[in-house]
């Protein structure tokens, strides 16, 4: 064999290492990351939970340490550096990981971004930030007054450091280049394609909501809209039990109109989820802007209702807007009341339904995970080019699989 061949016979796959401080196999977003690149890259997890599938390695966090734990008296006393290098999970995780041992570095969400740069990879560092962390949970007061400014520290200090960053929408994007300087590009919680059809419109009109069970989030707006409405509509939710308590009012509530009109549903699997909203006619979600993030907020069931096949009925926040006046998906309704989402509904004919059934078919491809993960592709790449130019025995992948698995 001769020299030429002997060095094609020795290139080597990226090492890409995917950092966050969630449950890697059942958090969807960072699971289409994992399914995205292990077919290119020799792919190793650090997270919470069971290895997710097709890693060449997955460091486990044990349960029992907490990643939001952080010394109170160090956080009042502003010693922030100290505060995160003495972090648990911080200082656990640098005795499990080797600087240098990895080409690239794609951290999920700013709390993960300073031990990602102290694992100096020759490529880089990708930040994917999954909300404006910031002002994550800036509605519970000890939150704001202990934890935000370290996360503003986080931010400024290490995030700016970063090669690339991403985010899950455009009011996100904006903030971060207004408060801090950092150009992140939009990668949307989009779902993965479904081959399907539109169905026809039914009688009564089938109304559908899916998500977390948590009281911010106002669900009880939705009942109440259908107990408004003159339309003949049924609405079903499909509801994690995050709060049991708040199921249970919902479920106290929608008893209180008449029979079928409102369901609250267990929970379904996620493989299961887009086929059974598909037996529905329309997508319903209306959130106040109650915090920063749900006013920008871009969730994932919008993009299952897409790929559902479904129109959409959302509140006037603005990403959810414009996707739907872009695309034709529905309607908007005009403020974020019972009385407006009900007035809405009864304005709704069927064939504004079926349009935007006919709609979602038509953007399915465009807007699907597959189509919309190009940013985490093209970041990714750029710093395996960065660090083949260190090391000449890696191969760049120069295409990329875009089957991220409907399960993603």
């Amino acid at each position: 064999m001769n020299a030429a061949a002997t060095a094609v016979a020795t290139l080597r796959r990226p090492r890409l290492l995917i950092l966050s401080f969630s449950p890697i196999a059942s958090d969807a977003r960072v699971l289409k990351q994992v399914r995205l690149f292990a077919p290119t890259h020799e792919v190793t997890t650090c997270g919470y939970g069971e290895a997710p599938d097709g890693v060449a390695r997955h460091v486990r966090i044990p349960d029992e340490l907490v990643s939001w734990r952080l010394d109170r008296a160090d956080l009042i006393a502003r010693r922030f550096a100290r505060a995160q290098a003495q972090q648990e999970v911080v200082a656990w995780v640098r005795g499990q990981l080797e600087p240098g041992a990895f080409d690239a570095v794609l951290a999920d969400d700013a709390e993960t971004v300073p031990l990602a740069l102290w694992l100096r990879p020759p490529g880089g560092v990708h930040a994917d930030l999954h909300e404006y962390a910031p002002r994550q949970k800036e509605g519970v007061l000890r939150w704001r007054v202990f934890v935000a400014p370290y996360v503003r520290w986080l931010c400024r200090t290490y995030v700016t450091r970063v090669d690339s960053v991403t985010t899950v929408a455009q009011g996100l994007a904006d903030a971060y280049a207004r408060e801090y300087g950092i150009r992140a590009e939009v990668v949307t919680n989009a779902t993965p394609y479904r081959q399907a059809d539109p169905t026809p419109v039914g009688r009564p009109l089938r109304l559908v909501h899916s998500g977390a069970a948590l009281p911010d989030r106002h669900l009880e707006i939705m009942v109440d809209a259908i107990g408004l409405t003159d339309r003949n509509v049924t609405l079903d939710l499909y509801l994690t039990r995050n709060d049991p308590a708040v199921i249970d009012a919902l479920r106290a509530r929608a008893a209180a109109l008449p029979a079928g009109r409102v369901r609250v549903m267990d929970p379904v699997p996620y493989a299961e989820l887009i086929d059974t909203l598909a037996r529905y006619d329309v997508g319903v979600f209306s959130i106040p802007p109650v915090s920063f993030n749900y006013k920008h907020t871009l969730p994932n069931k919008l993009f299952d209702f897409i790929q559902a096949r479904l129109a959409v009925v959302v509140s006037p926040s603005p990403e959810m807007a414009r996707v739907v006046e872009q695309y034709q998906l529905g309607a908007v309704t005009a403020d974020f009341t019972a009385g407006s989402l009900a007035a809405c509904l009864d304005a709704l004919t069927d064939a504004q339904v079926a349009a935007g059934k006919a709609a979602a078919h038509a953007a399915a491809h465009e807007l699907s995970a597959q189509e919309q993960m190009a940013g985490w592709w093209n970041a990714v790449i750029a710093a395996d080019a960065r660090a083949a130019a260190v090391d000449p025995t890696l191969a760049v992948p120069a295409d990329h699989s875009t089957d991220t698995g409907e399960n993603a």
